[in-house]
């Protein structure tokens, strides 16, 4: 058996006639689950200080198994989980002559397709500007069997990581009024490392959701890129001292042989960058470019994830335009080679795309979680509450189109 399908049956109720996920079988979030624990116990992760052994909070499973690395992660997780489930619930009731595999299967396929509604059509044009986006990807154009989906090596190990920098050295947890919570404060970042507990015994999801929600990400500051907390106190199991994230990144960059900064300009088609007036230009301050050629010497021997973090972001997005490319060009080989995209004919009927697309972010946490008010779009920072909607407010999708119909249009039953 191999991993990926020894996990899958892990992360399955394969009791279940509902096509359900796995769920925590100790604890509940106010009647909604969590997320199961490792199956080796006593696991690595922190505990409360001062709980007693048999009060233990193991570590949480997943389909990735960074899920424990910081509370954001371990709350989306456990979001999607349960929005698995609850999708398979309604098929269930919708089509009662399914079997569990076939509501799976299904329900897993509409998860696919939330996934890459919301990456694609709600994210990325924020990350990388809308006329970055329509320039590297534009409409979809159907399948292409001749492109390669896999992720490229300067993708994950160079451009996607801009996102580092964006991560707050503090964790928000608010009240329904999105203020401080008066029970669960907010958090030095490395509190939340490998802490699982801390959604157990305080507050559950909500608090850090509506955190997530009411609070910014950090914007980026070219002076000071990383905050200390993911400098000089970041936790990895397993390993007596903390780490360095930006180190981290750069030593990765060169164990995978990724050529240098310019090498990837001229690969996008920009040129390269010849002297510190060039890099100036690109930068935008003369101070931080004599600090960078102090150490590098010349443009060329600049490493891609520093110099494209360093690029001055373009017009609406949060990156320069050497991660733009980089990001936009995975995305649409992402797109492209795939022949389960939910756009591609035979995927979903025309109703069920049309559905689809009415769902959102938003949507999922109001289903999952007790939160009550969100905004519209998630990924774009409002005041509250005037920017915030009840939940009651924002679109769902009508599972009505998976309802199967026999040659004659009846309902099956």
């Amino acid at each position: 058996m191999s991993r990926q399908t020894y996990l899958e049956k892990t992360l399955r109720n394969l009791s279940s006639a509902e096509g359900l996920l796995a769920v925590n079988s100790e604890y509940s979030d106010d009647s909604r689950p969590y997320l199961p624990f490792v199956s080796v116990q006593p696991s690595a992760c922190l505990q409360e200080p001062g709980s007693e052994p048999a009060a233990r909070v193991e570590c949480f499973t997943a389909g990735d198994s960074r899920v424990n690395e910081i509370l954001p992660l371990s709350v989306l997780h456990t979001l999607w989980v349960r929005e698995h489930n609850r999708l398979a619930e309604h098929l269930t009731r919708l089509n009662p002559h399914w079997g569990s595999e076939v509501i799976y299967q299904e329900t897993r396929k509409i998860i696919g397709a939330l996934h890459q509604i919301i990456t694609m059509r709600d994210y990325v044009p924020k990350i990388m500007g809308r006329e970055a986006f329509d320039e590297y990807l534009g409409p979809y154009a159907g399948y292409n069997d001749s492109v390669n989906p896999s992720v490229s090596n300067v993708f994950a190990t160079a451009a996607f990581r801009f996102g580092h920098v964006t991560i707050s050295p503090r964790l928000r947890r608010l009240n329904e009024s999105f203020q401080e919570h008066q029970r669960f404060s907010s958090l030095s970042l490395h509190q939340t490392f490998f802490s699982p507990w801390r959604l157990v015994r305080e507050g559950g999801l909500d608090p850090v959701l509506r955190g997530l929600l009411g609070r910014p990400a950090a914007l980026q500051n070219q002076e000071h890129l990383m905050t200390e907390e993911l400098k000089e106190r970041l936790l990895v199991l397993n390993i007596p001292e903390t780490l360095d994230l930006a180190a981290l990144n750069l030593q990765r960059g060169r164990d995978h042989g990724l050529p240098g900064y310019n090498d990837w300009r001229a690969f996008c088609g920009f040129d390269r960058v010849e002297t510190r007036s060039d890099l100036a230009e690109l930068v935008g301050s003369g101070v931080l470019v004599e600090k960078i050629m102090d150490v590098y010497g010349h443009p060329n021997n600049i490493d891609v994830w520093l110099g494209g973090l360093l690029e001055r972001p373009v017009s609406g997005a949060r990156t320069g335009p050497l991660f733009a490319c980089l990001i936009g060009k995975q995305m649409k080989t992402l797109r492209e080679g795939d022949r389960f995209w939910w756009e591609h004919p035979g995927v979903f009927s025309p109703k069920q795309r049309q559905e689809l697309q009415t769902h959102s972010l938003s949507r999922v946490i109001c289903d999952n979680s007790g939160v009550t008010e969100v905004p519209l779009d998630p990924f774009r920072l409002g005041s509250y509450p005037e920017d915030f909607v009840f939940c009651g407010n924002v679109p769902s999708m009508d599972l009505e189109a998976w309802r199967e119909r026999t040659d004659d249009g009846t309902y099956m039953t």
